[in-house]
């Protein structure tokens, strides 16, 4: 893999600093200044996501849910903002770091590193929670009794849940994912491919677990 990083900061100085930095450390920065720019990247193309907060246009934290939404890469925020409930929220949308400003460059790079280092942090081709596998690249689902036939909507929605398997993802997080969430009906909809998808799966579909005030969880299962 390409040791390519994405910076997504708007201060320039800040920013070439940065970039400098990765470059001497042999990365291969690509470096974008402004929210909406990113939000039309493929995370996947990266080996690690450098990711400021306040940005022009789409906002950091929405670039986060995004990113997440679609991929495993790591993601490092860095921001001027060290409250702890920022820290804490972006560490619970999945960020990996949270590096506040001003920072020493050697920290940032061994903070990467250090991301690097962490086991199953880059999106895998397929995954597996219990007899339940998604093939991403085929876009297929398997369970222990046959190969489903989803719409695109319901792989989508099965996937992102797959990919946070044992956790709880809000029903916010899965319209965005896999519906539009400007339509009012978006959130009914939801429910009704979830149960569609509970169908489909059969035997399996006690996996597909719907957690009370918040959304739905994909379980390893018995």
């Amino acid at each position: 893999m390409s040791n390519r990083i994405l910076l997504v900061e708007d201060d320039v100085a800040l920013g070439q600093q940065v970039v400098d930095s990765l470059s001497q450390a042999g990365f291969d920065p690509h470096w974008v200044q402004d929210g909406d720019a990113a939000r039309a990247l493929n995370p996947d193309d990266y080996r690690v996501i450098v990711l400021d907060l306040m940005l022009p246009g789409t906002y950091g934290m929405d670039l986060l849910k995004r990113y997440r939404v679609k991929s495993e890469v790591p993601v490092l925020i860095l921001s001027a903002r060290d409250d702890t409930a920022d820290k804490i929220r972006g560490l619970k949308l999945g960020a990996d770091d949270y590096v506040t400003k001003p920072f020493f460059p050697e920290e940032l790079l061994a903070r990467i590193q250090a991301c690097l280092r962490r086991p199953n942090l880059v999106g895998t081709e397929r995954l597996v929670v219990g007899p339940i596998q998604v093939d991403l690249e085929r876009r297929e689902v398997t369970t222990s009794e046959r190969t489903l036939s989803l719409t695109p909507v319901e792989f989508e929605i099965l996937a992102l849940l797959a990919r946070r398997k044992g956790s709880a993802v809000t029903r916010d997080t899965l319209v965005d994912a896999a519906l539009d969430p400007s339509h009012d009906t978006s959130r009914r909809t939801l429910d009704v491919h979830i149960s569609r998808l509970r169908g489909k799966l059969g035997s399996d579909a006690t996996q597909l677990e719907t957690v009370w005030g918040i959304g739905y969880r994909l379980s390893e299962g018995s």
